[in-house]
């Protein structure tokens, strides 16, 4: 934060250089002619200029940042026109003591005589001076203000944007963290329930539970992960879920014979089956589970269907339970609008597609 402020006020500082290095260019180009600079005229506008400059300065690196950006805004007030005042009195003044003396370009020349085109100036009224440096004096104070205020405001918005995605983590992270004890702990009724059922089966689902608590551990804790490892995570769910539901379900999974080498957000898929078999299975109907993985070009889709055989009041949350509500909280957080999700609730079918870029 501290360094992206920094560079925020180099930026601004070298922009200020650079704006004011031109306006004190011009004078010299004005009053440059063949083989003859008006020196007096030069220094005569330089004098006029640096007035401007200190009134600049002290406006954007003391006065607005030390009281209009905190709010101060009857001192900011009083000691801009204060300031105002003094550099408007400071630069009549000196418009006298830089009288014309229609001799000093005649001396000054080279052959002595006067450069074609250039006549005395006449001296202005001091109404019209006044109001001339008042002028200016209102249009710089405008002018700092503003590109103070913009730099400010584009500091804080890259600030707020880093903010964003720093929080866009910490949900991700919470969101992984909701959905594997929520998993650790449905596996672990199923390995409960083999025990009494079948040791041998039992132990074969410890070690595939093993496995599938590594992907927890480390895979899944990464931002993106091999989509040959998250349908590898897949097929080893669905094949612990098949040890208990083996005769009471009917699973069918679709995988592409050939795998991209892409990667994809860790556990986006799992909490969509593991859904389906929350809702989908009924010990005495018979029940069906179809996962399908479809590869595009720039997109990767996923159809999951489940069986449906009892009622459920037709509110998006009250079916999906956890998993569904927080893929698709993850979705918006990865994909914002990026992505596409459809959800079919039918009388005896549950239907969920999903199409994400890739």
């Amino acid at each position: 934060m501290k360094s992206l402020s920094f560079k925020s006020r180099k930026i601004e500082s070298l922009s200020y250089f650079l704006i004011w290095a031109f306006v004190f260019s011009v004078p010299y180009f004005s009053e440059r002619n063949p083989g003859y600079i008006n020196w007096n005229e030069v220094l005569k506008n330089w004098a006029h200029l640096f007035g401007y400059l200190i009134l600049f300065m002290v406006n954007v690196y003391i006065l607005a940042p030390g009281l209009l950006l905190k709010k101060k805004y009857r001192n900011y007030f009083v000691f801009v026109t204060t300031l105002i005042a003094l550099v408007i009195a400071v630069n009549m003044i000196s418009q006298l003591g830089f009288p014309h003396k229609p001799g000093s370009m005649i001396e000054n020349s080279p052959d002595g005589l006067m450069p074609p085109g250039l006549n005395a100036p006449m001296q202005k009224p001091p109404v019209m001076a006044f109001a001339d440096n008042f002028i200016i004096c209102i249009l710089l104070v405008g002018a700092g203000t503003t590109i103070k205020l913009m730099s400010k405001w584009l500091s804080e918005e890259k600030l707020r944007k880093d903010a964003e995605k720093e929080q866009l983590k910490t949900n991700l992270a919470l969101l992984k963290h909701q959905v594997s004890p929520h998993f650790f702990m449905n596996t672990l009724n199923n390995i409960h329930t083999l025990i009494e059922m079948d040791a041998a089966k039992a132990q074969d689902a410890v070690e595939r539970l093993s496995t599938l608590m590594r992907y927890l551990l480390y895979d899944s804790a990464q931002n993106t992960i091999e989509l040959r490892k998250e349908i590898e995570f897949i097929n080893s769910f669905v094949s612990l879920m098949l040890l208990r539901h083996s005769d009471e379900v009917e699973v069918t999974v679709l995988i592409p014979d050939q795998i991209p080498d892409i990667k994809i957000p860790p556990m986006l898929f799992i909490s969509l089956l593991e859904n389906a078999f929350k809702h989908g299975v009924s010990y005495p109907l018979k029940s069906y589970i179809y996962f399908e993985i479809q590869i595009h070009e720039n997109t990767l889709g996923c159809i999951i269907k489940n069986s449906k055989h009892k009622p459920v009041a037709n509110k998006f949350d009250e079916y999906s339970g956890i998993g569904l509500e927080n893929i698709k909280k993850s979705l918006n957080l990865l994909y914002e609008q990026d992505y596409k999700l459809d959800i079919s609730d039918k009388e005896h079918e549950f239907e969920v597609n999903l199409s994400i870029p890739v």
